[in-house]
């Protein structure tokens, strides 16, 4: 029997996860929450989401909303896209102002996986007698919060592959020259996302040969902080992403050998207010699980990394990426040109590397082509494990 109550459910659950991606780039390592509350004949009293990291939570804002207006709150219905918080952290646990409001229900996206709550908001609410629904647009909910549910279950920060390519994989001309295989309106679409994420990382060859600045400035946003892998120091101080005024937000990934052997450029870095973080390495190069596991020790709950060839294929290879955002342009370059990776030396096809398509769209005022894939070999973020 069909639940009268859902298509009403969906719909408010669908404003709050609206509300709740106002907060993308402002409120991680937490999550992004946004809450409605309405009164008993549906309508919206109440609005509000967790603007940013130590702030007041979704629930705080949509109940002083809700307030600030003459509403009564007590015996109103709450969406929320993610469980309310049961412990005391930054700010005071919103399942206990929910009880002290009196609501009579509440719906619920997904539970939260953070050890603290997963599940006890949802006790707490039904031993004081608040109805709970739970489940309503689950899949989106998952696929909102996937840096955030990565982060927490694993302590390592959400990875995504980002390409722009030709049409047969090839990144650059054979002289190197790659300005510009995409549109401008990828490459919007690429500083979109940059605001998105916590960092972003290159290998020291892209900013060798590219002198990347690695800010959002085609479109509004925060930028992310920069991280550069680069096992013997071997940019200059003079690189953008050492000298501009964002230079404190760079991270720079040596070896440690590098980093006594280089004192004095490290000491001159530093006084720029760049970071540095000595990661474990193998024939000269890193270990990313290494670097990843350092960067979420850090917070940073989300990566996005814009890597030359011999990176990409390093992370394939060990699939270590949660997904691959590829932006193809409608052009041939031919075999001659630089590939987007490097050889992966399969000996058969139960070696090859099998994607899950997530999304492919064409860009906005733009033939460009933007895929979005998933390993099949990783546990999805959307999905219960």
């Amino acid at each position: 029997m069909t639940d009268p109550n859902k298509k009403t459910d969906e719909q408010n659950m669908r404003e709050a996860l609206m509300l709740a991606a106002h907060g993308r780039g402002y409120v991680s390592p937490n999550p992004l929450v946004g809450c409605i509350i309405v009164d008993k004949n549906n309508k919206v009293i109440g609005k509000g989401w967790h603007k940013k990291f130590g702030e007041a939570h979704a629930e705080v804002n949509a109940i002083r909303d809700a307030e600030k207006n003459g509403h009564i709150v007590a015996g109103a219905t709450v969406y929320v896209n993610l469980e309310p918080c049961s412990h005391q952290g930054k700010t005071s646990a919103c399942a206990d102002l929910l009880i002290e409001k009196n609501i009579a229900r509440c719906v619920i996206g997904i539970r939260d996986p953070y050890s603290l709550v997963d599940g006890k908001g949802i006790e707490k609410l039904n031993a004081a007698g608040i109805k709970i629904t739970e489940g309503i647009l689950e899949a989106q909910a998952f696929d909102l919060n996937k840096f955030f549910i990565k982060f927490v279950r694993t302590n390592s920060p959400y990875i995504t592959l980002k390409l722009g390519m030709s049409l047969d994989g090839k990144t650059a001309l054979k002289s190197g020259i790659s300005k510009w295989i995409t549109s401008e309106s990828s490459r919007k679409a690429v500083h979109n996302m940059r605001a998105e994420y916590d960092a972003v990382l290159v290998a020291s060859a892209t900013v060798l040969a590219d002198n990347p600045e690695l800010t959002v400035r085609m479109v509004e946003g925060r930028s992310p902080r920069r991280i550069i892998l680069d096992a013997n120091l071997r940019v200059p101080e003079t690189a953008k992403v050492y000298s501009d005024e964002n230079a404190a937000q760079t991270i720079v990934i040596a070896t440690e050998q590098t980093l006594k052997e280089k004192s004095e450029i490290r000491t001159l870095l530093s006084s720029r207010g760049i970071t540095f973080i000595a990661a474990s390495a193998l024939n000269n190069q890193f270990i990313l699980k290494d670097v990843f596991a350092k960067l979420g020790r850090m917070d940073i709950a989300s990566v996005l990394v814009e890597p030359g060839p011999t990176l990409a294929t390093v992370l394939l290879q060990e699939k270590l990426f949660d997904e691959l955002v590829l932006f193809v342009a409608p052009i041939l370059l031919g075999g001659d040109a630089r590939s987007a990776f490097g050889d992966l030396h399969l000996k058969n096809f139960q070696q090859v590397h099998r994607l899950q398509m997530l999304l492919h769209e064409a860009v906005e005022d733009s033939e460009d082509l933007k895929i979005v894939y998933r390993s099949k070999d990783l546990s999805p973020v959307g999905t219960r494990l």
